[in-house]
């Protein structure tokens, strides 16, 4: 959670990390890439966190309504529907487009994930925790039904429905998901 400017850039600088040597983000606006969309919005993202989570003075009002404002409007623009204080550090999101983690989710440090994808509950009304592990890859057209736990370094197919927890190193595909195989990453 991004509570200090500390914390806001090495949440930023994670997410740098995560896009890899590109760094050139005025070609990607001049280009209309898709990029400088889900770029653009991590960023004000990031510092909708921070404003979000400080304790705010006066001063603090007008930066925290412009986050605020950029925030529901890139939401918009791109269709990730990231609520804030979801996602930790390094989080990449490969392709604008739709994309949905409410509140109930935490998504662990450098995950990717593909467009498509759904965080969601088995049933209306009950309580659905859903918890990510880090260096997890999700493809295209996933759906993650909880409560439920998936542990680090997980692969998810794309078009696959998780509803049972998962454990570390695996490779996941189907409907529904069932493990494929364990991967060592020593």
């Amino acid at each position: 959670m991004i509570q200090s400017k500390e914390d806001l850039k090495l949440y930023l600088k994670a997410d740098r990390a995560a896009y890899g040597k590109s760094n050139r983000l005025f070609v990607k606006w001049i280009t209309c890439s898709d990029e400088y969309s889900i770029r653009a919005f991590m960023v004000v993202l990031r510092h909708y966190e921070y404003y979000l989570n400080k304790n705010r003075n006066v001063f603090d009002i007008i930066p925290y309504l412009f986050y605020w404002w950029n925030y529901r409007r890139l939401k918009n623009k791109s269709g990730l529907f990231l609520s804030p204080n979801v996602a930790d550090a390094g989080f990449f999101p490969r392709h604008a487009g739709f994309f949905r983690a409410g509140s109930y989710v935490h998504i662990g440090k450098n995950c990717s994930v593909l467009p498509m994808v759904l965080f969601g509950k088995k049933k209306p009304g009950i309580e659905a925790t859903i918890t990510v592990g880090e260096n997890c890859n999700i493809g295209t057209g996933a759906t993650i039904l909880g409560p439920l736990t998936i542990g680090n370094n997980v692969t998810i197919g794309a078009g696959s429905v998780v509803n049972k927890d998962i454990p570390d190193n695996a490779v996941v595909a189907g409907v529904p998901a069932r493990i494929i195989r364990f991967v060592n990453n020593e």
